[in-house]
């Protein structure tokens, strides 16, 4: 990908793009199998469950054949750069060492809540940060058993986990773990692609901030990836007064919200692809998370994590492991899924 390119598809909203690279995928007819098929539904809690429960785990060559196999490739690659820039050196300096018949282990240490693990799709990374333990949550109790089963698949020296299925926006992670379980603290909180969810009401959005820094050690790290307001709401403006709906998007994402006037810090719904979501106006969560000790260290959109990462010794190289590009530096990406990776920003936080 040249730098033109990149320039390009930085400020790209959608309208007369070029091509990607000179190789691109060809677009794709076929359903992506982790989408269920459209379907009006009522966007309260119980809808999202129903829906992350639903959701088939497909095994990895499945995967590997969904038409926007490269957007997800993308994804992961954001979220290892983000683990290994911010988690890997709290977990580092964790004081919790693994320890065999007296001796130390310093390959193991440090200990990880992952906070709307989903199907466990980062349980791998954590074994690759070699943690000495998980702790893994989520709204979906199916979810939650197919990360469980994912974990005990795992090859090679793995790591201790716990799972279970809680709400951690309405009820404390005391709820599901016993005290042991919590005693020691965190040394990284990780929440991907699930933050948003918090943000219909400050309630939740104050119980999920409670949540991660009430067990996270001062000097921990509190990373994750939600969608970039300040874009949704520009992309929201430019949709024309008489549209029949106030919608944007392209053949990978389709965005809709209930109203482009009142724009509330909490509750103001949108609809992406079946889910309601709700947008996370950064300032407001800024300032929310200073009242939990949580200040800001990182906070950048995804394209802009490519740019500043993309020839850096270890993770240029992992963009073609990945298989985000090739060995010649052509994305597996068309125009449509780059415009929608730029729909999140990675962030990170630490607890003082």
């Amino acid at each position: 990908m040249s730098q033109a390119e990149i320039n390009m598809y930085k400020v790209y909203q959608g309208k007369g793009a070029a091509r990607l690279a000179k190789r691109r995928r060809s677009p794709s007819n076929e359903p992506d199998p982790e989408q269920p098929p459209a379907k009006k539904v009522a966007g309260d809690t119980a809808v999202v469950v129903e829906h992350y429960n639903a959701r088939p785990e497909v095994g990895l060559a499945q995967r590997q054949t969904s038409p926007i196999i490269g957007l997800k490739n993308f994804n992961n690659w954001v979220k290892s750069v983000l683990i290994s820039r911010f988690a890997h050196p709290a977990l580092a300096a964790s004081k919790q060492v693994v320890t065999t018949r007296g001796q130390q282990r310093n390959s193991s240490r440090g200990k990880v809540l992952d906070m709307g693990c989903g199907k466990g799709g980062d349980m791998n990374k954590w074994s690759k940060a070699r943690v000495a333990e998980v702790v893994a949550v989520d709204i979906a109790a199916v979810s939650v058993d197919q990360a469980r089963q994912r974990w005990q698949s795992l090859r090679g020296p793995s790591f201790d986990a716990t799972f279970a299925a809680l709400d951690c926006y309405t009820e404390p992670l005391s709820k599901a773990f016993a005290p042991a379980k919590l005693a020691n603290p965190f040394d990284v909180v990780s929440m991907q692609f699930c933050m948003h969810y918090a943000f219909e009401s400050i309630q939740k959005a104050r119980c999920m901030l409670e949540n991660v820094s009430r067990w996270l050690r001062p000097g921990g790290v509190f990373i994750g990836t939600i969608p970039n307001a300040d874009q949704l709401l520009e992309n929201l403006e430019t949709v024309p007064a008489d549209a029949p709906e106030l919608s944007f998007g392209n053949d990978v994402y389709k965005i809709r919200f209930e109203d482009r006037a009142h724009k509330p810090l909490f509750g103001h719904k949108y609809w992406f692809y079946l889910q309601d979501a709700y947008v996370v106006k950064w300032d407001n969560f800024v300032m929310m998370a200073a009242d939990y000790g949580l200040r800001p260290v990182y906070k950048e959109e995804f394209h802009d994590v490519f740019s500043e990462h993309r020839e850096h010794a270890e993770f240029g190289p992992l963009l073609v492991r990945m298989k985000v590009v090739d060995a010649n530096g052509e994305s597996s990406m068309d125009e449509d899924q780059w415009e929608a990776a730029n729909i999140y920003i990675a962030f990170a936080f630490e607890k003082r």
